[in-house]
């Protein structure tokens, strides 16, 4: 017998490289990647060029010269006789800030209000429905000088807060809505404050891990656990107690009317709300119509399929229609995050010192570095941008359908 063997492969000769389908693909990307970084040598080179024919060469030296300048709202401490690397980080921050709770609250809206489009009550459904059409076709900026502009205007000024026929109060006697900001209590943190927030955030872990926990049990079992009151239990039992045992060891710093202004506590600038609950609203317009429509892209069979096992529509919603929806929302809410983010930079508009405002702002017009300003705003972008993606890349794969 006569054993039949592969026949032999041939030499490997160049034009292989383009004739066999092997390996043109790799030859292909290759010759893509290096025209890529040609072009873009090719840019900085250009730019090197045009800067040392003005007299000017690329230096990032001014990040440590002093900035001069101050900043109204800021999370760490700031003088303006720090540097504007300081300045900088100030407004990396702020943008931090503004772009978490603007896609934290864009994102509950969005869910609410896409979810309530779809309900069978007309009224509710048109009323959701025109706040979609409305914030959604009007450019954000506008929205953003809208709620300053009420803000600044609708809300009374601290001297209205003054005496016996004051036209305005405190709310609570804690917090001041006024012209110039939101005046809230600030946290006074004392010896043994540290092991009630450590005892918080492990509340918060544990509320997480028992919702999976749940989760998991009902889909083996069927057996469902009361979520809500056990994650109320969680959060509020354990601080509590652990802040009694160490002696109530935060305090609260409250407001108070000192002069021609509130005194004490946090204040938020009105730049800052405004700003955030434009984003937010605006934002959240768009994420209402990718629930809407992960919601429709879910088989009506599901929901007749829950219903025939005696569940209630709301929980037919949280457990059945959502979990699946979500493998159409997520890529599409990506967008939408990203989108915030960078929108943020129209902080300028009203005055929220971002780091478009401090970094590609002030810091530019006074060291006159604009190509560095402007290099290092695209790298903080572009580094924020890709940290959302990767983030929610990684929930999508989590939540994504399992082949099997």
């Amino acid at each position: 017998m006569t054993s039949i063997s592969d026949p032999a492969q041939p030499a490997f000769r160049l034009s292989m490289l383009v004739n066999d389908t092997r390996y043109r693909g790799i030859t292909f990307q290759i010759i893509a990647f290096l025209a890529i970084v040609f072009f873009f040598g090719w840019l900085i080179w250009n730019a090197t060029q045009n800067l040392a024919a003005l007299g000017q060469d690329i230096s990032f030296k001014f990040l440590g010269e002093q900035a001069g300048y101050d900043i109204n709202q800021k999370l760490i401490p700031f003088v303006s006789t720090d540097t504007h690397l300081r300045a900088a980080m100030v407004g990396i921050l702020n943008t931090l800030l503004v772009a978490f709770l603007g896609c934290i609250t864009a994102t509950i809206i969005g869910v609410v209000v896409g979810v309530l489009r779809l309900s069978k009550n007309w009224l509710l459904a048109k009323v959701m429905s025109v706040y979609v059409e409305i914030f959604r076709n009007v450019p954000v900026l506008i929205w953003i000088l809208i709620i300053f502009s009420v803000m600044s205007n609708a809300l009374p000024s601290p001297r209205d807060f003054r005496g016996d026929d004051a036209s305005a109060s405190m709310v609570l006697d804690m917090m001041a809505f006024t012209n110039r900001g939101v005046y809230v209590p600030a946290p006074v943190w004392e010896a043994g404050s540290g092991v009630v927030v450590a005892v918080f955030l492990a509340s918060i872990i544990g509320i997480l891990f028992l919702r999976r926990f749940a989760t998991k049990l009902l889909y083996d079992t069927g057996r469902e656990l009361p979520v809500l009151q056990l994650s109320l239990g969680l959060f509020f039992v354990p601080a509590l107690i652990a802040y009694f045992v160490m002696g109530s060891p935060i305090g609260l710093d409250t407001p108070e009317l000192k002069g021609f202004n509130f005194q004490g506590g946090l204040k938020v600038q009105g730049s800052l709300i405004a700003l955030w609950w434009a984003l937010a609203l605006y934002t959240g317009a768009f994420i209402a119509e990718n629930v809407r429509a992960g919601i429709m892209a879910v088989s009506k069979g599901q929901t007749e399929a829950a219903a025939a096992l005696g569940m209630r529509p709301g929980k037919i919603m949280r457990l059945v229609i959502l979990p699946q929806a979500l493998r159409v929302i997520i890529p599409p809410l990506i967008s939408q995050y990203l989108n915030l983010t960078k929108n943020s930079s129209l902080a300028a508009a009203i005055g929220y010192m971002d780091i478009t405002g401090t970094l590609g702002g002030i810091t530019l017009n006074q060291t006159g570095r604009s190509f560095e300003a402007v290099l290092l705003l695209m790298l903080f972008y572009l580094l924020i941008s890709l940290a959302i993606s990767g983030v929610m890349n990684l929930y999508n794969n989590a939540v994504k359908l399992k082949e099997r």
